[in-house]
């Protein structure tokens, strides 16, 4: 086969596993809708009933739509995300909005249309979101020369180009080594570059640099990440730089405090904007005085064309049974139509002129991975694409910034989780572009060593069995604990004292002898929970609370949902409580995290993906208590060694010995 032959026999499965995941997703939400009640989707926070509307704004041709109830919204669902509004039936509703502000009792929903329906006893229902999968395939089928280059670097049909380390004045002074070789090798790499960032290792800072190194450089820079909240981190650094920033998406998307930055907000600003502000409500008025004539319906117009009525009108006549009035009526709703569309398109075409104008004076331009296939992206052409969670993103995902620039630079972390795949069908799709390039051409890439999250001895365990012994703690970080926060010693006078105690900061409550340790499944659930395990959980939150740990300074972590569900339900509002998946690329200063799985087979079920195991043990600042049964989790050699190294190194506790 040939190598042209071998890249589009890959293109085409990666648009048919594309295919299987978007039906995957639509078909798991409409099923959700179907089987679930409106107040069991509500309770699993993926809906929102009885609410009520008013508009309370509009902004950049949406209507803001601020819905509330009396009672509490507690839900999953947030800003950025797409939302289907209904009377009853989600499934049958196409009013799609996207969420803009949320507060206790309210959520604020941009919509391009209110229908008079939606403003009154309405339920809000989380949607999935088609317009990525679109942008996929899209892209799949317009690779430039960048994007067939990267699948061939990944496919071992190219070898990479050599490039000399360049060096250069850091504009961060506090960059450490790693930091710095990282950004140089990047620098200097022709085609494309890995920065490996593991936990808390500042790799969103070293992207920042690299970035600004680029443009003094004189280079244009396509910045991406696959979620809003990354590309606003990125954009938050750059902000104050100097440099001309320009966040492209939906407004509703960017946090408000970066306002400023959109494309939305700098075409306000322009010189010519008077102009187009003037046009719209021109374009308005006129489709307002339009729609006061009658619209020349098929059942009006008995088979005349628009021509036709005009040339009856100006001869004041009727015809075929209908009536000179009804053709002046007609008349005046065309010319006024046209008029109207006539103001539109100057609108449009002077708003792309502006956003053209914006784009192509940008330094940088900034937008998630799918949003870089919007047209207005195209605007200008990028030197390189720098591309943060790259570890997150399916290809096709990271493919559309690619696609856009002569060279890249991908950032993130194999070793943590990949991208969440629903189809089994298309579970090649988690295996990412970076995982696949870092394997076959390590010595393009450079990671970042030095930790600025955790005292040593939590990173410890994840340093030498993920990252080769080689990540180190920074100073300011080598040996913090809850007593620099203020917390102080416990003393209820038993083994708590010895789980709680400041100093101590990783425990393992071992549940192993006890009789009631055991994992169960619900009824129709793959999940799995465990009672003893929750139990645990909520006497360690409660304790920690008692010493004047602050609620917002603890998280805890499970694996399966049930448990989180489980442990929710015992737990005060304001904890955090979520699986391993919702705390990727997130910290607390205490983390409980309960391992769930506890039975006579040594059976260890999806724990066995160690990367999820890794992202467990690196959310904590301060303290990490581990909850689990060691005889079950033992059957697998990696957690044999944790357990093992807890119990030589720091802190074993059986659960027994604590009155629970």
């Amino acid at each position: 086969m040939s190598e042209n032959e071998t890249l589009m026999k890959f293109v085409s499965r990666l648009k048919e596993l594309v295919e299987l995941e978007r039906k995957a997703e639509i078909e798991a939400m409409r099923l959700e809708m179907k089987r679930l009640s409106g107040r069991e989707r509500e309770k699993v926070g993926r809906a929102i009933l009885g609410l009520n509307g008013k508009i309370v704004g509009e902004e950049l041709g949406y209507f803001l739509v601020r819905y509330g109830r009396d009672r509490e919204i507690k839900t999953e669902i947030s800003v950025g995300d797409l939302v289907v509004i209904s009377k009853r039936d989600p499934l049958k509703s196409d009013l799609v909005g996207t969420v803009v502000e949320k507060g206790k009792r309210f959520i604020t929903v941009a919509l391009e249309t209110v229908p008079e329906w939606a403003l009154k006893g309405v339920r809000v229902d989380l949607y999935a979101n088609d317009i990525t999968f679109k942008r996929w395939i899209e892209n799949l089928d317009n690779l430039r020369d960048s994007g067939r280059k990267a699948l061939e670097l990944y496919l071992g049909l190219r070898e990479p180009e050599a490039g000399e380390p360049v060096s250069f004045s850091p504009f961060d002074r506090s960059l450490n080594a790693s930091q710095k070789e990282a950004v140089s090798r990047a620098l200097s790499s022709p085609d494309f570059f890995l920065i490996h960032g593991p936990f808390g290792t500042g790799k969103t800072r070293t992207l920042v640099e690299l970035i600004r190194q680029e443009v003094e450089r004189g280079n244009r820079v396509l910045a991406t990440a696959e979620s809003n909240v990354a590309v606003d981190n990125l954009v938050e650094r750059l902000a104050g730089s100097g440099i001309k920033v320009v966040r492209v998406g939906h407004p509703s998307r960017v946090s408000k405090n970066l306002h400023e930055t959109t494309l939305a907000y700098l075409i306000t600003q322009h010189e010519l904007y008077g102009e187009l502000r003037e046009l719209w409500l021109t374009g308005q008025a006129l489709a307002e005085k339009r729609d006061t004539y009658t619209k020349p319906l098929p059942k009006y117009r008995r088979g005349l064309t628009d021509l036709e009525i005009l040339a009856l009108s100006r001869r004041r006549r009727g015809t075929r049974g209908v009536p000179a009035k009804l053709i002046r009526e007609m008349a005046n709703w065309i010319k006024l139509n046209k008029l109207a569309q006539k103001a539109f398109d100057d609108a449009r075409k002077l708003e792309e002129r502006i956003a053209r104008e914006i784009i192509e004076n940008a330094d940088v331009v900034l937008t998630t991975n799918s949003s870089a296939g919007l047209d207005v992206v195209n605007y200008a052409e990028y030197d390189v694409a720098v591309i943060d969670e790259a570890t997150q993103a399916t290809i096709p995902s990271v493919l559309i910034p690619i696609n856009r620039a002569k060279r890249f630079v991908l950032a993130g972390d194999h070793k943590q989780l990949p991208p969440t795949i629903l189809s089994e069908k298309a579970k090649e799709l988690s295996k990412t572009l970076f995982e696949g390039l870092i394997e076959r051409h390590p010595n393009k890439s450079a990671m970042l060593t030095v930790q600025y999250r955790m005292n040593e001895r939590l990173m410890e365990f994840p340093s030498r069995e993920f990252y080769d012994g080689r990540i180190i703690a920074d100073e300011s970080v080598r040996c913090i604990t809850l007593a620099d926060l203020g917390v102080k010693s416990p003393a209820f006078g038993n083994s708590w004292d010895e789980v709680l105690e400041p100093r101590n900061v990783l425990v393992f409550i071992d549940t192993s002898k006890r009789d009631d340790r055991f994992e169960r499944q619900r009824r129709g659930s793959d999940s799995r929970e465990n009672p003893l395990e929750a139990k645990l959980v909520k006497e360690t939150v409660e304790k920690l609370l008692r010493i004047g740990v602050k609620p917002e300074w603890i998280g805890v972590i499970t694996p399966y949902d049930d448990q989180r569900d489980l442990i929710s339900s015992l737990l005060p509002e304001e904890i955090e409580v979520k699986t391993v998946d919702g705390y990727q690329g997130r910290e607390k200063e205490v983390i409980v995290l309960s391992f769930v799985r506890s039975n006579e087979r040594g059976e260890i079920g999806f724990l066995k993906d160690l990367r999820r195991l890794n992202v467990s043990l690196t959310r904590a600042k301060r303290k990490l208590i581990l909850i689990g049964d060691s005889s079950t989790l033992s059957a697998h050699p990696t957690y044999r060694r944790l357990f093992e190294f807890v119990r030589e190194r720091e802190t074993v506790i059986g659960a027994n010995e604590l009155g629970v």
